[in-house]
This record gives C-alpha cells, structure tokens and sequence, in this order.
C-alpha cells in the first residue's frame, strides 16, 4: 500500500502476468492461492532474501490457475508482518496489484538481502531458510555460516596445513565429500571439519551442494 492508504496497482499487464505464471514454480518464482500464516509465509520471503530475490504471486494455485484474493488489505496486512516482524533483519517487500480478467493478483516482490542471513523466528531459535529449485527449505548450519561468511564484508583467508592438505587430497581422488567424511579421513572434530570446510566455501576454493538432504563439497571448478 502506498503511504497515502492507496493500493499500488501494478503497470503489469494481464498478458505479463499470464507469461510469468506459464514459467512455474521455480528458484525465483512462488505460487500462493492465498496467503498462509505470518510464520509460514515468512520462510518463503527469507528463502528468496537469502537466495536471489524472487516473486510471490498471491492469488495463483500450483497448477498455474488463477483464483485471485478476497480481501487486499489482509492479505496485505499478512504479508507486511511477516516481511517485517518474522524476519530478521526485515525484508522490504513491494506489493502490487495486477488485474487479470475478473480476479486480482498480489505481486510481491522479494529483493535480494544485502545482511545474509535473513533469520526466520523460530519457537526455539532463529531458522535460516534458502531458495532450492520450486522450493524454500531449512539451510543446514554450514549454509548458514556460508551465508554469514560471504556478505560479512570480512576478507576471508585460510591456512594450507595437514588438515586442507589431506582434503585436497581427497577430492583429487573422490571429487567430493561431506563433514562427517572429511572428519573421519582428517581424524578431526566435525565441528572443526564443519568450520575449515565453510571457511574454504567463503573464500570461493570450494563448492557447497546439496543432493538428497546432505551437505557436499567439492572444488569450485567443478560444475554440478
């Protein structure tokens, strides 16, 4: 909403709208038919604030049909707590509204944060959320750290010694390798595992992925 209580409506055409939704679902764009709970629709603002930015359609189904909203100023009202009370640091969301045949739709733009990571409240700790394909899942610790390492605004720097020696080393051979792996080929802590491997991700020597819920990493040149 506008600071004088208008609703901002979108300078999107209906036809732009009808392109973006036939894209889909994917690492920069996310369906809602309405809008959830504070909480929830929280994560999916955090995940595009820690990931790249992205788009929130509010009125849009899953399966690309448009279903529009009842009610602007509560969905609205919905989205500002979440973007500006569940989030931590705030995320500044814009809201638009674009026309398209009898319904409207939410345009909720999501900008990229520049203070990662952007925390979710949680009931026991803050959560760090990250965009993955169509969907925004819980960072592990290490991506977390990644996030806070890379946009500290810190140099960071990093010690060639037996422990990096020996991971090298491995992913010479391997090509990749996990926490618990690497703590048990370097006879280390996984927590002294975790802090070199994220220390060597920030400094861009390596490559942090994640297949089937686990943490991998590999050297940076390596595509995947």
């Amino acid at each position: 909403m506008l600071p004088n209580g208008e609703i901002n409506i979108s300078s999107m055409s209906s036809s732009d709208l009808k392109y973006l939704i036939q894209t889909g679902e994917g690492t920069y764009l996310e369906f809602k038919k309405t809008t959830p709970s504070p909480e929830k629709i929280a994560r999916e603002i955090a995940a595009f604030a820690n990931t790249g930015g992205g788009t929130i359609l509010i009125g849009v189904d899953d399966y690309k049909n448009v279903t529009g909203i009842s009610g602007y100023f509560e969905e609205e009202f919905i989205l500002h707590k979440a973007a500006y009370d569940h989030c931590v640091p705030s995320v500044p969301i814009e809201i638009e509204l674009v026309h398209y045949g009898p319904y409207d739709v939410m345009v909720v733009r999501v900008p990229e944060s520049e203070n990662k990571p952007v925390y979710n409240k949680g009931k026991k700790k803050r959560l760090v959320f990250v965009r993955e394909s169509d969907e925004s899942i819980l960072a592990s610790d290490e991506q977390a750290e990644v996030l806070k390492y890379k946009h500290s605004g810190n140099g960071v720097t990093f010690e060639y010694g037996k422990n990096e020696q020996m991971l090298f080393r491995f992913l010479n051979e391997y090509g990749e390798i996990t926490v618990s792996k690497y703590s048990q080929v370097a006879n280390i802590t996984s927590f002294r595992a975790s802090k070199i491997l994220v220390n060597l991700v920030s400094a861009g020597i390596l490559n942090l992925f994640r297949r089937s819920d686990t943490d991998y990493y590999s050297f940076a040149n390596v595509t995947k």
